[in-house]
């Protein structure tokens, strides 16, 4: 059986394309791929968490963004993808002069998928920590409580802790800001045997 080859992009070809698109989609050394849609308990995680950062990063120099903002590109590796939340701080490192892409973070936030969850945890964060400014990696999990913090080390390498509890905190120490996790999960409903509940401040 005979496959038809994509033809390679360039990324300027493929940033011509995706500022003209309709719908995102991701850059890996030459294809594209379309990026597929989101839960609701995604996308009320990664705002909660861009909503906390936001309040706390207020008057710094440090900004959080969404996935619907900005796209980050990796020049290392040949990949521009979209992080949940991430953080820049100092001067903004943009691509061109178009604005509406960054080659550098210092805070990544990804929500965890079933279909992502492996990818996230190990090629993306290797391809991550080519970042020259990358200090924190947190992935939060929908389906649960659990946030899987690294934060790096001054001799590089990177500390791992895991947080399921509600009630507990995660310290982003890179740009001095806590993050409630209770808040992070406020109204995200988790499938339960009998009615969807729902994790809300009181």
């Amino acid at each position: 059986m005979s496959t038809q080859r994509v033809p390679y992009l360039t990324h300027e070809q493929y940033l011509e394309i995706e500022r003209k698109a309709e719908f995102p989609s991701e850059y890996i050394n030459g294809e594209m791929f379309a990026m597929s849609g989101g839960t609701p308990n995604h996308a009320r995680i990664a705002l909660n968490t861009a909503i906390q950062l936001t309040e706390q990063l207020r008057g710094r120099p440090c900004e959080a963004f969404g996935a619907d903002l900005l796209r980050l590109h990796i020049a290392k590796y040949n990949i521009s993808t979209y992080p949940d939340v991430l953080v820049t701080c100092g001067a903004a490192h943009l691509l061109d002069a178009l604005r509406d892409t960054l080659i550098d973070a210092t805070v990544i936030v990804e929500v965890l998928s079933p279909s992502t969850m492996a990818y996230d945890r190990g090629e993306k964060f290797r391809i991550y920590r080519s970042l020259p400014s990358f200090s924190e990696y947190l992935l939060l999990a929908q389906h649960e409580i659990r946030a899987e913090h690294y934060a790096r080390q001054s001799d590089g390498s990177w500390l791992f802790r895991e947080s399921t509890d509600a009630a507990g905190e995660i310290e982003l120490k890179s740009i001095s800001c806590r993050l409630q996790i209770q808040s992070l999960y406020e109204r995200v409903e988790f499938e339960t045997v009998g009615p969807p509940t729902s994790l809300t401040n009181p």
